[in-house]
């Protein structure tokens, strides 16, 4: 199981930002902030962001591809709306999709620095 995930940004005022907002619609908060690393999470750090100063957006495609867990469709939806608000991109319309073992409901982004993010959640059947 995973603990905690990491990505490197070069513009951590700007992604701490956009993180915060975004984070908020699948009830994660901003829990830590130190020189250099912001951390969020529901009751302790599961996301961190660590500056990289100089560091460039990844080309579409190629960034790191992180996918969250939201607790139903409408934080799915938040979330995507809260990150085209935010300055993300589209990948991927809210929607149910088909995955190698079941059903699920999501959507794609990508978030300024180029890293692909998702936010999914597994209807009841």
């Amino acid at each position: 199981m995973i603990d905690h995930i990491s990505i490197a940004v070069g513009d951590l005022a700007g992604s701490a930002a956009f993180y915060e907002r975004l984070l908020a619609t699948i009830g994660m908060t901003k829990l830590v902030e130190r020189e250099g690393t912001v951390g969020f999470g529901k009751k302790y750090p599961e996301f961190w962001l660590n500056a990289r100063p100089g560091k460039r957006p990844e080309p579409d495609g190629t960034g790191t591809h992180i996918c969250l867990r939201a607790r139903n469709e409408d934080m799915v939806d938040a979330f995507y709306e809260e990150a085209l608000a935010g300055g993300g991109r589209d990948d991927g319309a809210p929607g149910t999709r088909q995955a190698a073992m079941t059903s699920y409901y999501g959507a794609f982004v990508l978030d300024p620095e180029g890293n692909k993010l998702e936010a999914v959640t597994f209807p009841k059947d």
